[in-house]
Order: C-alpha cells, then sequence, then structure tokens
C-alpha cells in the first residue's frame, strides 16, 4: 500500500571495533548503492569530528564518491556545521558537488558543532572570538544567496557567483536542527526542515510552529518537513533489539565522555548485563521491529509530527545485518515499485 511520506536515509558511516574509517567509507558507499537500487529517495552524510566511531569528518569529501556510486537518488549533507565555514567556501563545495550529481543535490546545514567543545575549538579559524556571538543566521542568509536569490549588485562578493563551478545547478538548501530556533529559522527563510527526532523526541510541537510560520521563498512555496527517526529492521523484533545494542552502549558511554568505536554485539551484551541502568539513561525514542513493526512505528511518528518525509537512521555493529535493515523497511512500503512507476 502507498504511503503517505517519502522515506531517505542519514548515514554516519559507523566505524566497528577492529575496523578503521577506510572500512566505514567502503561500506558507506555500498549502503548507498543499494538505498539507490532499493528507491529511498535520498541518501545524506553526517558531520561529525573527533569520534573514534563515526568516520564522517567531512561529508563534502564523502558526497562525492556517493554521488559518483548512484544513479537515481539524491545526495547530500545531514549536514555541513556552518558555524565552523564560510559562507562562501560552502556554497562554491557545493556547487562542484552539484556538477557530479546534476539535479540530484542536496545542502543540509546545521548549527551544532558536531563534536566537544576542545574539538569544536580547534576547527575555529579565529579562536579570539570564540563562541563570542552567534552568526549564523547572517551567515544562512549569505549562503541562500549563493546559492539561490543572488546577492544585491553592490554587495562586494556579487560578482564571486558567477565563478561557481556550473553545470549541476545550484544545490537544494535545508535546515537541520533539533530545536525551536532551527524550526524558526528555516521556517522564516522558506527552507525545507529536516528535525531530529532521534536526539530529541519531544519535537511535534516544533514542527507545527515552523508550518505556522512558514514564508514562502524562492526555494519552496509550501513548509517541507522531514523526520529522521532511529530505525532498525530485522526479521525477528529479538533479533532487532539484538542489533540494537551497541548503539546503546555507545550512547551510554558517550553521556559519560568516554569515546569508543562502535562495540561488538557481543561487546555491548556484556556491557549492558553489567549496566543495566544504560539502556534506561537518557533513553531517546527508538523504532526497533519486525518490519511490520517498523512500519506501524514510521507511521506514529509521521502522523505525530506530520512528516511530508522519513529519513531512517541506525548505527549497527553488523554491516550485513544493517544493509538487510534498509533491504526489509524498503521491501514494505514497495519502494522499488513506487520508484519505478514515479
Amino acid at each position: 500500500m502507498p504511503t503517505q511520506y517519502r522515506l531517505s536515509v542519514l548515514d554516519q558511516s559507523p566505524i566497528v571495533e577492529g575496523s578503521n574509517a577506510a572500512g566505514a567509507i567502503a561500506n558507506t558507499i555500498e549502503l548507498a548503492r543499494l538505498c539507490d537500487d532499493l528507491g529511498y529517495a535520498r541518501y545524506w552524510l553526517a558531520e561529525h569530528h573527533a569520534s573514534p566511531a563515526l568516520a564522517g569528518a567531512a561529508p563534502e569529501a564523502l558526497i562525492g564518491s556517493v554521488a559518483q556510486a548512484t544513479r537515481r537518488i539524491r545526495v547530500g549533507s545531514g549536514g555541513i556545521m556552518l558555524p565552523h565555514y564560510s559562507p562562501f567556501k560552502v556554497a562554491e563545495t557545493f556547487h562542484l558537488l552539484a556538477a557530479l550529481a546534476p539535479g540530484r543535490l542536496d545542502l543540509g546545514i546545521g548549527r551544532a558543532p558536531g563534536t566537544d567543545g576542545r574539538a569544536t575549538l580547534a576547527l575555529q579559524r579565529d579562536r579570539s572570538r570564540n563562541a563570542r556571538f552567534d552568526d549564523f543566521p547572517p551567515n544562512l542568509a549569505e549562503l541562500i544567496a549563493y546559492c539561490r536569490d543572488g546577492l544585491p549588485e553592490e554587495h562586494p562578493f556579487a560578482p564571486l557567483i558567477a565563478t561557481f563551478p556550473g553545470g549541476g545547478g545550484s544545490p537544494e538548501i535545508w535546515l537541520l536542527g533539533s530545536s525551536m530556533d532551527s524550526a524558526v529559522w528555516a521556517a522564516e527563510a522558506g527552507l525545507p526542515y529536516c528535525f531530529a527526532d532521534f536526539i530529541n523526541p519531544g519535537g511535534a510541537a516544533i514542527a507545527a510552529e515552523y508550518r505556522r510560520r512558514f514564508r514562502p521563498s524562492i526555494l519552496f512555496a509550501e513548509p517541507y518537513l522531514a523526520v529522521a527517526s532511529w530505525t532498525v529492521a530485522a526479521a525477528t523484533r529479538e533479533a532487532a533489539e539484538r542489533l540494537a545494542k551497541p548503539a546503546a552502549m555507545l550512547g551510554a558511554l558517550l553521556f559519560q565522555g568516554k569515546f569508543i568505536a562502535v562495540p561488538s554485539i557481543e561487546t555491548a551484551e556484556a556491557f549492558l548485563a553489567d549496566n543495566p541502568a544504560a539502556l534506561t539513561t537518557r533513553r531517546r525514542r527508538t523504532i526497533v521491529g519486525t518490519p511490520v513493526e517498523v512500519r506501524a512505528g514510521l507511521d506514529a511518528v509521521a502522523g505525530e509530527y506530520g512528516a511530508d518525509e522519513m529519513m531512517l537512521v541506525n548505527i549497527l555493529a553488523d554491516h550485513q545485518a544493517r544493509l538487510e535493515s534498509y533491504r526489509l523497511v524498503a521491501a514494505e512500503y514497495g519502494l522499488a515499485e513506487q520508484a519505478a512507476a514515479a
């Protein structure tokens, strides 16, 4: 039965204990190819820094490889953490990437640092003014101008727009977030908005405010909302819950300020047996189970938010099981048939 929302993928490129970033990137490329074939709408790469568990320190580097490995699916960032970069550099880079994937490139923008305080400071070029003021809104406006509506003729940077790499069009700009601030900025700029429910599961009111405040723009005439949810599917609920244990251990240690690679299922089971409270500490919403159960869970979240799109994210130690999770969900929704008919 056709669904009322689209399905997409957010990949954090997990590094499993005993492996490395090269292996994680190879897994990302394989998963992207599979999701392209399965009929998912878009495939985004996340940005995280100084993490032994996640290889995605530079989504702009991974996007090119994913674009070249796929043929239909939209590819992009989920997201670029704009406070670390100049709007001009981001716009120039993503116009170049658009030339690799004409008409199917997304530029998801976030304000969060994607790391801890020390790495955030290390990422700053001018550390003397670190965290003194929030220049995200004007930088976002400048980026939008580079990619869509242009700068005024008298602006000193206006002539630079003509120098951007051409041939692929402009990327589609999204705003990402998990707070009211991001929702308001997205609404006022007339941008599509992706809410991170896997970080903040209490976002329905925020999503409603985004829709209420939305101002039509050259980008979008109406609000468009995607919701990113933690999702694991397997043949049985017990198998899915077992697959989810490494992420539970990873999250529990992260909350304690301890950084590790993604543990194996066996390592996670032993840890959770000795630390049962870890399963309830800062418990976030997870959609875990059989394909039918996962669909019911996604339907519920989509209904709660009024989502136009659901973006699935997970961290699994077993790469083959991760591939199968996306296969099972796609089959449950009939994605390949819907993509072929579109």
